[in-house]
Order: structure tokens, then sequence, then C-alpha cells
């Protein structure tokens, strides 16, 4: 469908354009429909309903959740439009606990009956868990909050901008980079709505409304004389924003380098004008020599490095055993936080876990069991300190409180242990990007993230990046190919000696964070700033120098 056509056609109505789904789950529907709320009142009496009938079936404890969840997704290529979706998927789920064991059920059926059957089914299924238990579950006490509410503190609900001026936006980005040279590209913009009650036998009553989006590109250049190509993804973050993240002010930019950054809103038009020129200078790049260098890793690719060395070793169900198919367990056991002494990294190395941090995918006032989010120490000093908990975790760390760490990615998944936004933070002395470069003599300037690899444990891995600059003698010289580094997580955060100040603190994330049997995905934001390793070793993954 060209431009031209598809725009008379969504004149008409967002209806008459829905194509097949891309990545979306529950029914279509239009954007109306999108827009339109749950009235709260109405998801109190259905929580009550279930409420009431799991405490008369016998549960010590309930929960409910009512989910409504909303995505929208606008996807093109060249010129094009390949996929547009608005879908709903919205119902109940209940969480009970009966003789010291959980139980849980979920219905998509809201009338009454259903509700009330769905909660006596939960009963059942926790008496029946309970016959297998060794010792009951341990609840951490939680306070009612009574009716309390949070919203993602959005300035415009990208659901109501209209679909065509996205896809305006999509092409108009397409067409660039095919002015610079670009053989291929495509573009997409994925949008969440998570509208979450949750109500307990504890008192709370608690209504959020959350947002996420997520703009991102590729684009492809082909060298015709050897028919190789290179390609280069958006520098974007997914954030939790409205479409205002679209709308960049020149004062967030960090200009200078290789490289323009985007402190928190983006500016997509700006990127793909530099990644038509960087898959060029990739094309040409040199093979990176093997070796010992020090690594300048900026915010965009160092968040996944978080992510996998920092955010999921200190995730307590991995590290007891509990979550072990998917993705492994973790190195960081509990005798290594008992000591209060095991050195995670340098004394340049603080890790904070943070629910609340504004513009983050993780933002949240409550969490999945009604726990009210804050945030806390993981690694401070270097020195292992602490893990991520929830209600039924909590005892063994001897907290009298959940760290507020559980969700589910939809009405009918159970929460479990989930990761908050875990950042690195940033330096105390004033610092550029650009002054840490003048201070280095043999390294790589690494930025984006692309392809990795760790351990069952979290310990050893490999990680490269989207881009990845050669710095001689204080300067960058020029672009490397196959450059990816190599060390154990440990090993890798004691190397760790100068990070830039807050100025440079920037987020960045994924959205689809995979964990548990049957999978469930979160989005998760890690912020940092530019950071320095020192002496690490980069192999070359296109050949045999490496």
């Amino acid at each position: 469908m060209r431009r031209r056509d598809f725009l008379y056609m969504t004149g008409l109505g967002a209806g008459a354009a829905m194509l097949p789904s891309l990545n979306t789950f529950g029914k279509i529907i239009t954007v109306e429909e999108a827009l339109t709320p749950v009235d709260v009142k109405l998801k109190k009496q259905m929580a009550d309903i279930a409420l009431n009938a799991a405490k008369g079936k016998g549960a010590s404890y309930a929960d409910v959740r009512i989910g409504r969840y909303l995505n929208q997704v606008v996807a093109t290529r060249e010129t094009r439009v390949e996929n547009i979706s608005n879908s709903e998927s919205y119902g109940l789920g209940v969480r009970v606990l009966a003789g010291g064991s959980w139980g849980f059920a979920a219905t998509n059926k809201l009338d009454n009956d259903s509700i009330a059957k769905a909660a006596e089914m939960a009963v059942a299924i926790a008496k029946g868990n309970a016959k297998l238990m060794s010792e009951p579950v341990q609840l951490a006490a939680q306070k009612g909050y009574g009716e309390v509410s949070w919203k993602t503190p959005v300035e415009v609900n990208a659901f109501s901008v209209p679909i065509p001026d996205k896809v305006e936006l999509l092409l108009s980005v397409n067409n660039e980079a095919l002015k610079g040279g670009a053989k291929y590209v495509n573009s997409n913009l994925f949008m969440i709505n998570e509208q979450k009650y949750f109500a307990s036998t504890d008192g709370s009553y608690i209504d959020q409304d959350i947002h996420r989006i997520w703009p991102n590109f590729t684009v492809t250049k082909i060298d015709e004389t050897n028919g190789k190509f290179e390609t280069r993804n958006a520098l974007s973050a997914p954030m939790g924003m409205g479409f205002e993240y679209l709308t960049p002010k020149d004062e967030e930019k960090i200009k200078g380098g290789p490289v323009t950054l985007y402190k928190k809103r983006y500016d997509m038009f700006e990127d793909v004008k530099e990644a038509t020129v960087h898959v060029a200078e990739k094309l040409k790049a040199k093979p990176v020599a093997a070796g010992k260098y020090d690594l300048v890793l900026d915010p965009s690719h160092l968040f996944l490095t978080i992510h996998e060395s920092v955010g999921h070793p200190t995730e307590l169900d991995r590290v007891l055993g509990y979550e072990a198919n998917y993705a492994g367990t973790s190195f960081l056991t509990l005798d290594k936080w008992e000591t209060k002494k095991f050195n995670f990294g340098s004394k340049q190395v603080n890790i904070i876990a943070d629910k609340m941090e504004k513009g983050s995918l993780g933002a949240v006032g409550y969490d999945d069991e009604g726990v009210k989010c804050g945030k806390w120490d993981i690694i401070k000093d270097g020195i292992l300190v602490n893990y991520q908990t929830i209600r039924d975790q909590a005892h063994i760390l001897g907290l009298k409180e959940s760290q507020g760490c559980c969700y589910a990615d939809s009405w009918d998944s159970i929460q479990f242990q989930r990761m908050p936004n875990v950042s690195l933070a940033p330096g105390e002395a004033a610092l550029s990007a650009a002054d840490m470069v003048k201070n280095v003599e043999k390294g790589i300037y690494m930025f984006g993230r692309n392809s990795y690899s760790i351990d069952q444990q979290r310990y050893n891995f490999q990680f490269s990046a989207q881009l990845a600059y050669e710095i001689k003698e204080g300067k960058i010289v020029g672009m490397f190919k196959d450059a990816s580094y190599q060390s154990n997580t440990q090993e890798f955060w004691n190397s760790c000696v100068q990070l830039c100040d807050k100025n440079d603190y920037r987020l960045g994330g994924t959205f689809s964070d995979g964990k548990g049997q049957p999978s469930q995905v979160s989005a998760v934001s890690h912020g940092s700033p530019t950071t320095r390793f020192n002496g690490v070793k980069v192999i070359n993954t296109g050949s045999k120098l490496g």
C-alpha cells in the first residue's frame, strides 16, 4: 500500500485500515474503543465479588487483578505500510492463599457468576497444592491503601495521535534513509497501555494507567562491488512516556563525537540521517585487532550489559534456584550476600533498583501484589548488599516488607518476581564523555545494543555493539568492525574506573524481557552514564584474528 492510498483510506476511518497483526494479542479494536476506559466503580464491584467468594471458600488471603492491555503497532518499510493493529486483552485473575499454598485462576467472562467461579477455583487449586507443600507460604505484612490511583505522567496519550500522523512520521523517516543511500529501511512504532486494577483482602483498591512507547528502525546499505551489507538500528530507548517522547528539545541533546545523543526525548529524523552515514562507515571499517582495550561504553550499549550481568543475577528467585529453566540461575548465591563483603565491582560501582524513576519502563506506583514502590541499593561501593524480592520472599532476607518486584504480563498470568529498573549511578565529579575519551590511550567507544551471550549463572559473557570506534591517544580515529568484548561479571565490574556525571545519565531498556514457564515478558529500563572500563579483552568476531 503506497502512502497516498493509505492516507486516503485512513481518512475514511481507522477500522478501514486494519491489517493483520505482527505483534498483538486479544481482540482487534478501534482507536476510539481503546481510548474509552473501564469505569472504576465497576472494577471495584467485580473485585469485591471475587474477594468475597474467595474468603467464603476458606482463603486466608486473596488478591484480584483486573487488567485491560492495549497494544498498537504501526510498521512500515521503504515507501509502504506493512502493518497497523490495535488490540485489546481484558479479563480478571484471582490469586489466593489457602492451606498455606498459592492458587490462581482467571477468566475473561466478567459476569458475577463467572468471577465468583474463578475465585472458587483458585481456592480449590490452593487447597490441592497445599497437600504437596513441605512448609507454608510466608507472606510479608502489607497494609491496605484504600482507594488510590497512579498514572504514567504522559503529556500526549500515544493512542490519541491519529494513525495517519504516525504513518506520515515513519514514512518520512524512511524517506530520509533512502535519500541517504539506504538500500532497505523499516521503521516501527510500538505503543502499550496497561490499565490495571488491583484489590486485596488487605484493603487496597489500586487503579493504575501505565503507558510505554518504542520508536525503532533498521537501515541497511549494500556494497554493490562485493555484495556485502551493513545495518544499524535506531539508538532510541523504549520509554515509559507518551507521544511527547518523539518531540525532542534541542537543549536535551548531547552533541559532539560520532553520535548525537538524547537525554530524555528522541529525534528519530536526526538518528536515521546519522544511521545512513554510519552504515556507510561500517562498510569501510577496519577489523578490530584482538587484544586488551579500555572501553568507553555509552548508555545506549551499557544498559544491556547491566540487564544481563546485574539485573538478572540479583533476582532472588534465580539466586534460590526457583527460576532455572528459562535463562538459568545466578552466581550471586546467598552466602556471598551474607558476608556483606562480596566484591562485585570496583568502588566506583553503585547499582540502584528504582521502581519509580520517571520515564522508565518499569515505573509504577504499586506492584502487582499491592506493594507501594520505591528504591534501594543492590551494589554499594562495589559490594553486594541486596537483591530483588516480593512478599513471599522477603523473610528469606530478614526483610519486614516486600521491595515491590511482583509483576504479571496479563490478567491470565500469575504474578511473580520480576526485575525493577536497575541502574548504575553516575559519578559525582563533573565529567563529560568527550573529556573521558581524551584520557584514553588505546580504547574502543561503543554505542547501541547488538548480539550477546551469557552463561546460565550470569557470569561469563560476550557483548558487541551497533557502533564501535577506535580511540587512539585520546582521539576517535575511525570505526572498527567485528569488535566484541569478553569477560566475567566480577572481573568486568571491577575494571570500572570512571563514570560521567549526572548530566550524561540516560536510560536504555527492553520492551520484552522474557522469564518464567509459561513464559512472560516485562518491560524494564536501565540507566547509566557513559562509563570507562580498563583492560577488557576484545575479540574479532568476523575472522580468525580473535
